[in-house]
């Protein structure tokens, strides 16, 4: 394994941090305020954002093959980790953004050549965001198989009846499109009974009814995270994604690079945070002395520097091994970075707030959102607990 860079992403590597350093930091604080203003829609400014990263050839960077920019999971990691500094602008400033990412790959793996047409170009594009309809609040949703949500044949047509939430992105009136994942067949093995389809935003009978806060974050400024109530939902046969109970392997597949694309952002998250407790630190003074040289801030640093790389490392395999080997075949290591991922970011946020003191859950600094963010990353794409369970089991049957 060399995880040295090479010329293509040391290209892009140093783009990227000029665009961050001339764009997005600047563009922090009045994003903050457009977002205040804007309701469910993506402050203005981000629009000029979106066109500064395409002309600087910043764009799609996360999707390989044709598609996107071809880049390696290996090449596109330190790129997503600096994109993950500024978590709530850079990743949509360069159309790198959840849900629309997971959307992308599964329309471009999946779609078929009308689809990929009507839905993925824009997507691609930029034009238009998108959302995938998987939780559900009435069923435990860790169990994909527990979706309830019906897909019912009508003719030429799909009836969807249920409801979902937590919709990422779904209140944003620029989300076009969403993915829906429910049940065409609740006799099939318990694998084969999901399907996926495209229900465009104005079909009738599809009703969001409100955003869900997360921490008391309504997350507005990346369209929010609704609540939707699907009535006797039609949509053309045509709309359906691969073939009738493939929607289990189409999660699999989707949420496998989601998962990973999460975690190296989430380094970015918890070098942002080192970097503001060390400027913190050396800036108080507490009983005669900077903070800096009270011992405990030092263990705090020290640790959070050492939990970094290797944190940084297991991801870098990870994506390796998604590589060379396949997703598949790096399961159990996107298992293990999801498990160990947000909750070392959470532990570093919590010792660089404690740092800040009162300001650091303020909404004067960004840690008080990124811990937010970080600590509903252990539910999203799965809670610890299910890959917990999982990895272990693998780990056992070694030895059955």
């Amino acid at each position: 394994m060399d995880f040295a860079f090479d010329t293509v992403t040391e290209d892009l590597r140093e783009r990227l941090l000029r665009f961050m350093d001339e764009c997005v930091y600047p563009a922090e604080a009045a994003f903050e305020e457009q977002a205040a203003t804007s309701g469910w829609g993506s402050p203005p400014l981000v629009a000029d954002l979106k066109d500064e990263a395409r002309k600087r050839g910043l764009w799609n960077l996360f999707l390989p093959g044709e598609h996107g920019a071809g880049l390696t999971n290996l090449q596109y990691a330190p790129l997503a980790e600096i994109m993950g500094r500024s978590p709530s602008l850079a990743p949509v400033a360069t159309n790198c953004a959840a849900p629309d990412t997971g959307n992308m790959e599964v329309l471009s793996m999946f779609g078929n050549e009308w689809q990929r047409k009507e839905w993925l170009q824009p997507l691609l594009d930029g034009e238009i965001r998108s959302a995938f309809a998987m939780t559900e609040p009435d069923v435990a949703s860790s169990d994909a198989t527990n979706i309830a949500t019906s897909i019912a044949r009508d003719g030429n047509e799909y009836v969807i009846n249920g409801r979902k939430w937590f919709i990422s992105g779904a209140m944003n009136p620029d989300c076009k499109i969403f993915i829906l994942m429910g049940k065409t067949n609740p006799d099939a093995p318990k694998h084969r009974q999901q399907s996926m389809v495209l229900v465009p935003r104005d079909t009738p009978g599809m009703h969001i009814k409100r955003g869900m806060h997360v921490f008391g974050y309504s997350d507005a400024d990346h369209g929010g995270h609704a609540e939707i109530v699907f009535e006797d939902v039609r949509v053309p046969v045509d709309n359906l994604i691969g073939e009738e109970g493939g929607g289990f392997a189409i999660a699999q597949a989707r949420l496998g690079p989601g998962r990973i694309h999460h975690c190296m952002r989430l380094i970015g998250m918890a070098e942002r945070a080192v970097e503001l407790m060390c400027r913190r630190a050396l800036e108080r003074t507490t009983f005669g002395k900077p903070i800096a040289q009270q011992g405990v801030i030092q263990e705090w640093i020290a640790e959070s520097r050492i939990r970094i790389e290797q944190l940084r490392l297991l991801v870098l395999k990870t994506a390796w091994l998604m590589d060379t080997v396949g997703n598949q075949g790096a399961h159990t290591e996107i298992q293990a970075i999801k498990i160990s991922t947000p909750i070392t970011v959470e532990w570093i946020l919590d010792k660089a707030i404690q740092v800040h003191g009162a300001g650091g859950v303020s909404q004067d600094f960004p840690l008080a959102a990124l811990w937010a963010g970080a600590r509903s990353l252990r539910l999203a794409d799965g809670p610890d607990e299910v890959h917990k369970r999982s990895l272990a089991y693998r780990e056992l049957k070694r030895y059955m």
